[in-house]
């Protein structure tokens, strides 16, 4: 694989990256049968692997998955997402951070992370509190470089300038979602990156599975059946599915090698997240690497799901409070009666 810059940050990181998110109690938690996995993506090329602590116990896994060879990659872990009943336990108070992040390095059995990410922006702690301890974390050693995730492009712009107001570590590095069924973060989250010379690290480019043709027009599977992906029986995202296989067949790709080799195809685009659960996926979302799409096929695509938009959502996507919130958005009952 030929490797590219994470940003600015100087680190090179190959342009697939391994989602340990799998390698956990609710995934593949054989031992071996992960140590064989990572050595596989190492040994494709694969320099990147990517976790978080609300994974279960997927960094206690990779961490002795990586023993010997620790090295070899550029580790990145998250925080913020819940861990427990603790209303602490989460979010991006310092308080949070300097306990989240010891509790990660000892279960990677490392010393360092070589990124640290805010897994969901926190709306109820100052991005300026998060970021002064993230500094200190960089400072300290302790970790490299710090990044963000699902974080809106107004969010991502005011981080940047609270970094440069307070002299603190600046995110060099975004999370978003973005796939064949959801090219929203086109519009502002990617260009934001690119103005400000992040590296973006793309998270479920398969869309939970809808994009490697398991999920089908007239047919019950596994996934259509989850209560967790309630996405996966949106018709209208089938609809796209449906169309998109027919122009992956006759480009004679699968669609899951279109799906990958379009996310990488962008250039505000650093690296996509594969989440194996199995030597096969594995194998199979390598072949991925050697994919190009040529410019008719990109056109195409854009003709079924348009440039900055998308068909439906994901239920594991970030909402903004005034989203998720219905008084944040209605003015109160007395107050809207026209003056």
């Amino acid at each position: 694989m030929n490797h590219r810059p994470l940003g600015r940050t100087g680190i090179r990181v190959s342009p697939f990256a391994l989602g340990a998110m799998m390698f956990s109690s609710f995934g593949t938690s054989d031992q071996n049968e992960v140590d064989a996995m990572v050595t596989r993506a190492l040994e494709a090329g694969i320099n990147f692997i990517d976790t978080a602590d609300a994974y279960g116990d997927s960094e206690e896994i990779l961490g002795r998955a990586l023993k010997g060879r620790r090295d070899q990659v550029v580790l990145a872990s998250k925080f913020a997402r819940p861990i427990g009943d603790d209303p602490n336990q989460q979010g991006g108070s310092r308080r949070w951070i300097m306990t989240a992040v010891e509790s990660s390095l000892r279960r990677l059995q490392t010393d360092h992370l070589d990124l640290y990410q805010l897994h969901r922006p926190d709306p109820c702690t100052d991005i300026e509190e998060t970021l002064s301890a993230l500094t200190d974390l960089v400072r300290s050693g302790k970790v490299r470089v710090i990044g963000s995730s699902d974080m809106p492009a107004s969010e991502m712009v005011e981080a940047q300038w609270a970094a440069e107001r307070r002299g603190f570590e600046r995110f060099r590095t975004e999370q978003p979602h973005y796939s064949l069924l959801d090219r929203s973060i086109e519009r502002e989250v990617l260009p934001v990156a690119q103005r400000y010379g992040m590296g973006t690290v793309i998270w479920s480019p398969l869309a939970s599975g809808m994009l490697t043709g398991r999920v089908r027009r007239g047919q019950e599977t596994d996934l259509r059946r989850s209560r967790m992906f309630a996405a996966l029986r949106d018709e209208r995202r089938i609809d796209a599915v449906e169309e998109l296989l027919v122009l992956a067949a006759e480009a004679g790709l699968s669609l899951t090698h279109m799906a990958l080799a379009f996310v990488i195809a962008h250039p505000g685009v650093t690296a996509a997240l594969i989440g194996p659960r199995t030597m096969a996926q594995l194998d199979d979302l390598l072949a991925a690497a050697d994919v190009a799409l040529s410019d008719d096929l990109l056109d195409r695509i854009d003709a079924i799901v348009a440039p900055g938009t998308g068909v439906g959502r994901m239920d594991q996507e970030y909402t903004t409070p005034p989203i998720g919130t219905a008084q944040l958005r209605r003015r109160p009952v007395s107050e809207r009666s026209a003056a």
